[in-house]
């Protein structure tokens, strides 16, 4: 048995930290607000397929590994007692106008070379699949292996798990890694850059807004499937929820470590929304927030050791939910002393001084 510290305690940190302890080790999860944080905000998508784009074939590479993980991964959640709210249906991305549904008619070609399921679909095949788009839409791309997961009874589960394995909680915040027990895991988002001179440069916050709605009496429901799309260039997405709310989302900035909500993303928000899914004016807006996603230099996570007994797993970008069981997996096999998953090999933190030499 080893004895880890988790400096971090959103999806990363606490999958690291269930997975390590379930192994027999003694974890400390040092976070002042465990399961808050950018988790607490996300979408909940888990879709490498629909975040694709040439160029970021190793993105795709890591995140559809962890894809695979996920349908494990939530039924040994769930086995420890709360289930994480998994959704099997896919995505549906929508085209408003002709430069859309030429953009969806590359990325299907695309991924149709690297041999991933994809459908085109009329506009008319769109909204048959989900009836509440609008007349509007040209068409559509449908990637039915796509996932989603609801992030708040996903954060809840590991909780109640790495509870059931005996974590210790230190509701603190680490300025520095000298005081800390034995190895150690680094999932603080976007704040890691600050705790290792390698990921300085490397790690900075992305700020996004979301609002969550709710259908009132009489509205139309949900979309049983996850929708996105882009309008005037700005990427939208709408994750329906078990209990038939609906989260929306995303506003990108770089805007430092602001978390203040604003009323031009707000508004850009809901207009973008309202084009795409018209049903939900009437519904009732029950949240806004802002939230930090930890970005890295490249669109990839740093997921590696670096040095000292020190391993990163921070960098996700739009993607800590999807690859949390990847990450988890690497994070287990370091501190167990094995060889890491094939997969992350390209996320090694090694480089970033590779690419300075």
């Amino acid at each position: 048995m080893k004895e880890l510290s988790v400096v971090g305690g959103g999806v990363i940190g606490l999958s690291v930290a269930w997975r390590a302890s379930a192994r027999g080790h003694r974890v400390t999860v040092y976070d002042p607000e465990p399961g808050r944080g950018a988790s607490w905000l996300a979408g909940g998508m888990l879709a490498p397929v629909t975040e694709a784009w040439p160029g970021e074939e190793d993105v795709l590479t890591l995140g559809e590994a962890s894809l695979r993980r996920w349908p494990d991964f939530a039924r040994d959640l769930a086995e420890e007692g709360v289930d994480p709210g998994l959704s099997p249906y896919g995505t549906l991305v929508a085209a408003l106008d002709s430069a859309d549904a030429g953009h969806l008619e590359m990325l299907a070609a695309y991924l149709t070379e690297l041999g991933r399921e994809v459908e085109l679909l009329t506009g008319r095949e769109a909204r048959r699949a989900e009836p509440g788009l609008a007349g509007s839409v040209r068409s559509g791309l449908l990637v039915p292996g796509d996932l989603a997961v609801d992030n708040r009874r996903l954060l809840r589960s590991l909780e109640h798990a790495c509870g059931r394995h005996g974590v210790e909680f230190r509701r603190e915040t680490v300025t520095d890694l000298e005081h800390l027990r034995g190895d150690v895991v680094l999932a603080a988002g976007a704040w890691t850059g600050r705790l290792h001179p390698a990921l300085a440069d490397a790690v900075r916050p992305l700020k996004g807004e979301i609002l969550r709605l709710r259908p009132r009496r009489g509205c139309l429901p949900s979309p049983k499937r996850t929708v996105r799309a882009m309008v005037e260039g700005r990427p939208i997405y709408l994750v329906p929820r078990d209990d038939g709310g609906l989260v929306l989302g995303a506003t990108q900035y770089e805007a430092g470590f602001d978390e203040t909500v604003t009323v031009r993303g707000v508004r850009e928000l809901l207009e973008g929304a309202e084009r795409v899914f018209p049903g939900i004016a009437e519904y009732e807006l029950v949240e806004t927030a802002a939230g930090l996603r930890a970005a890295s230099v490249d669109t990839m996570p740093f997921i590696g050791e670096l040095g000292e007994g020190v391993f990163a797993a921070t960098g996700h970008h739009r993607n800590g939910l999807l690859m949390a069981p990847v990450t988890a997996d690497a994070a287990v096999a370091w501190l167990d002393g094995g060889p890491l998953p094939d997969e992350v090999a390209a996320a090694a933190p090694s480089r970033r001084s590779e690419e300075r030499v």
